[in-house]
């Protein structure tokens, strides 16, 4: 059977049903961006900074910068030195800039004792930080202060809660430090982390945010049938022209 060489005639929609199936394609257009928009990743994330540094007995000031940008944040110092007939070890971590600070727990004479955090300690502006120790404060000590000073004895893995600024905006992190304690100190760093979004609390141990776990929820919603969005842009009967446009495209030519 031949098929006719007559030309199809074309279709002439009314005003109206173009008018409303423009607006069915803005509002679908906006329906996509929207959904886009959900899938924007956040601006901040934890950037971790794994370590195996040794502290060694007067060594030096060992100093660690938090966000890489060729500044150090602090410093941990392990000294050892002799008094009277009794030598003096004292383990101690100092802020780099007179801004930063480090969370302390109490007093140990005249000594302000850094805080050993457990993981999972949320540090953040809630956290015991003090600006008017500039030198520093003292993990551990030995010797004339009396063997255990402060609270990083022999700890196996511990954290330091640490406030720090960038470009006038403060920062949050931790930095994790294991201690052995006999008659001498010996310290290892073994990893330091920062939340790159100002005024944000990291949590003492965590490598990752949400941010770096992979796809959002927004990720794995299905994207709405252009239809279902034609029908909220325009309730029923949006909808219903949208399906007599379908209809009529998808019926076959006559032989």
């Amino acid at each position: 059977m031949m098929r006719s060489s007559r030309p199809r005639k074309t279709a002439n929609l009314s005003d109206s049903v173009q008018q409303q199936l423009t607006m069915y394609a803005f509002a679908a257009g906006a329906a996509g961006v929207g959904v886009l928009a959900l899938t924007s990743p956040a601006e901040g994330k934890i950037v971790y900074t794994p370590a195996n540094i040794r502290i060694v007995q007067n060594g030096g000031l060992i100093r660690f910068d938090l966000n890489h940008d060729g500044t150090a944040d602090f410093g941990l110092s392990n000294l050892r030195m002799s008094r009277s007939s009794e030598p003096l070890s004292t383990l101690r971590v100092i802020p780099e800039r007179r801004a930063n600070q480090i969370w302390y727990k109490g007093f140990a004479g005249d000594s302000l004792c850094a805080a050993a955090l457990p993981k999972g300690t949320k540090v953040g502006p809630n956290g015991g930080f003090r600006l008017d120790y500039p030198a520093g404060e003292v993990m551990a000590a030995t010797g004339v202060h009396g063997s255990g000073l402060c609270p990083w004895v022999n700890v196996k893995q511990a954290y330091l809660g640490l406030k720090f600024v960038i470009k006038g905006k403060t920062q949050y992190g931790w930095a994790r430090v294991k201690v052995s304690l006999y008659r001498s100190i010996a310290a290892t760093l073994t990893g330091y982390a920062y939340e790159t979004i100002p005024g944000k609390p990291i949590i003492a141990g965590a490598t990752k945010g949400p941010d770096d776990a992979g796809p959002t929820a927004s990720l794995n919603t299905p994207t709405p049938e252009p239809a279902t969005l034609g029908a909220l842009s325009k309730g029923a009967p949006g909808l219903s022209i949208w399906r007599r446009k379908e209809s009529v495209a998808a019926t076959p030519e006559s032989n």
